[in-house]
């Protein structure tokens, strides 16, 4: 639940004003994977569509050089500074290291929450 917490910072107890309300739900993580490209769209509040990708093997690939944007495949995830096991696990997440057909790149996007895959030409 997305609300405030039970203590105030100095230590003293809040008095609960009404329970949880269903807003305040959050959502479970998507974990994007490797794979071929999937996308799930949930309705969120006020009729907004959010598309979620589940899994992709490909992404727009920016070269910082060149100035453009091309479509490149995933070969392998290399490296995930948000955990290290979702390498091993193939998942997708900001910042990680993909091994594409065009070189090393670093994903800038978020594609559990934009719904593509975005990175940026790291070599």
């Amino acid at each position: 639940m997305h609300d405030r917490g039970k203590q105030s910072p100095s230590g003293s107890r809040y008095v609960q004003a009404r329970k949880h309300r269903l807003l305040q739900m959050g959502s479970k993580p998507t974990h994007t994977k490797l794979g071929e490209n999937q996308r799930t769209a949930s309705k969120r509040k006020f009729g907004i569509i959010k598309v979620r990708q589940t899994s992709g093997n490909t992404i727009n690939l920016s070269d910082p050089k060149t100035k453009k944007t091309i479509t490149a495949t995933i070969k392998l995830v290399t490296g995930n500074p948000a955990n290290r096991h979702f390498v091993r696990r193939n998942i997708i997440t900001k910042g990680t290291i993909l091994d594409t057909d065009k070189g090393k790149a670093r994903v800038t996007s978020r594609p559990g929450q934009h719904g593509s895959i975005n990175a940026v030409l790291v070599e």
